[in-house]
This record gives C-alpha cells, structure tokens and sequence, in this order.
C-alpha cells in the first residue's frame, strides 16, 4: 500500500469538528475574533464539557469555577483555550484499533508537546504554543498507519521490539514512515506549513538531513523522554544531550539543561482528557 492509498480510505480518515478547523485557521490570522470561536465552542457540547472539566482542573489553578468558554478565555487566554479545544478535537478524531492503548498514546504524545515548549522556551523567536502543538501531533501519523495497516503496523511493532529504529523500519517496509503521513494529514486538515514542516522533519538531525527550527525542538523533545524513561541522571544527560542540534536552532542548550529539575514537574495539563 502506498501513502497516496492511505488517504485514499477515506472511512479510516479522521475528521475534526468545524470549530476546530477554525482554530488552526487561527495560528495564521494575528486578528482571530476570540469571542466568535468561543461561541461556536459552546455551541458543541460534548467538546465544551471536555475543555470545561479540564479548566476546572488543579492544573490552571483558577480562584473560581469556569463555566462556559467565555469564561476560559478571560481567565486563561485564548491561546490555552484553543490548546484545550485542539487537543479534545484531534485526540478525539480517531477510532484506535482493538487492543490499541489509545491512552497510553496520547499521554505520551502531551508529554512530547510539554517537553517541546519547555524547549522553545529557551529558543529565541520560537513560539512556545506552536511548539506545544508539533508536539502534540508529532506522532499522528503512526496512529493512522496503525488504523489502517493494521498487519503492517504489527511487523514493525515486533521489529522494534528486536532493537530497531522504527521510522527507518517503516521506511524500509513501507516506502514512507509515519512522519511523512502525519505531516501529509497536518496539511489536509490545514496545520500552517512550519508545523506540516516539524512533523516530517522530526527525525531528520539524527539522518544529517537538514530541518527547521520545530523539527529540531521535537527531535531534542523525544531524546528527553526517552532518557527520563530509561531513568538516566541529570548528568547523564547533559553527557549525551545533542549539543549539535541545540546549537543549529539557536536553543540555549546551558540553560535548558540546567533547568532539568523542572521536567520532574512538567505537564501538559490535557491528561484529564484521557479519564
């Protein structure tokens, strides 16, 4: 099966609410009429229950009970809103495969997205909530392979499971890897092109290939986790921290890692979506 195919099953294809399309309009308009997209919030009501139970949560420490997205925006931002709404709609987008951790997934997939505007943080002219949203998305491309080349997916499972790397397994078994198929649906439902670039280019410093600025945020973002995973010290990471790509984007690499305490405490605050 090509890539080209994998768009062309259209019933595997996940697909967003409207309010949530015009929201990622919205990284391109500086002039978005925040009002207007919290009224049509409202107006779902399985999506406004979500991001009113995640408001309310300990996580934003609000002083009082945020009762509808109005509420959200003047107390939180219009940016954290549209994190929350974001989140709901594309996690809630797919229909995982039986046996799937789907859970376990998008945990993983918030804690890249925290892990990447703790970055860009530390990276000049980088905007911290795009960061957070490539990070979010990073890995959507190997849901969708998963729905839908559910044979193929398992090849490649136990392959990793030998050691391998899995997007060059997928690009050996497949012709393409999961970052090309997530930054392709990115573009199709309208990501501006900086995060359609990060996706697909995520993998690129570790292949000497070259990337952008988000790229190289996702790729510093999954080595974090991954040495927090595999319990290595704060010292050990700044041992076997890709320097290199730190340097290419401009990121304070010194600072970064003198900061790694604050990983302990770092979240996305979207877990609540996953109860």
């Amino acid at each position: 099966m090509s890539m080209a195919s994998i768009f062309a099953e259209s019933q595997h294809l996940p697909h967003i609410p409207k309010v949530v399309q015009e929201l990622i309009e919205s990284f391109r308009d500086d002039n978005i009429d925040a009002d207007k997209i919290s009224d049509k919030v409202a107006l779902d009501q399985a999506l406004t229950a979500k991001v009113l139970r995640l408001a309310n949560s300990a996580h934003y420490g609000v002083s009082r009970t945020i009762a509808n997205p109005h509420d959200a925006i003047m107390l939180l931002g219009f940016n954290t809103l549209r994190t929350m709404v974001l989140a709901s709609g594309v996690s809630g987008a797919f229909k995982p495969p039986q046996g799937f951790d789907q859970k376990a997934f998008w945990r993983d997939a918030f804690t890249i997205a925290a892990l990447s505007r703790f970055l860009a943080s530390y990276t000049p002219d980088c905007d911290k909530d795009t960061a957070f949203t490539c990070g979010m998305l990073h890995s959507i491309g190997q849901l969708l392979i998963r729905i839908v080349m559910p044979a193929e997916t398992a090849s490649i499972d136990e392959a990793e499971k030998l050691g391998g790397t899995r997007h060059t397994l997928e690009s050996g078994q497949l012709g393409f890897s999961s970052a090309e198929v997530g930054a392709e649906l990115a573009k199709r439902w309208k990501f501006p092109q900086e995060m359609q670039q990060a996706i697909e280019q995520q993998y690129n410093p570790g292949l000497e290939k070259p990337y952008t600025q988000l790229a190289g945020i996702l790729y510093l973002a999954r080595f974090l986790k991954q040495a927090r995973e595999a319990q290595q010290s704060d010292d050990e990471i700044r041992d076997t921290f890709p320097r290199q790509v730190a340097q290419a984007i401009a990121l304070d690499s010194e600072a970064a890692l003198a900061d790694l305490a604050a990983l302990d405490s770092l979240s996305s605050g979207l877990d609540g979506l996953l109860e």
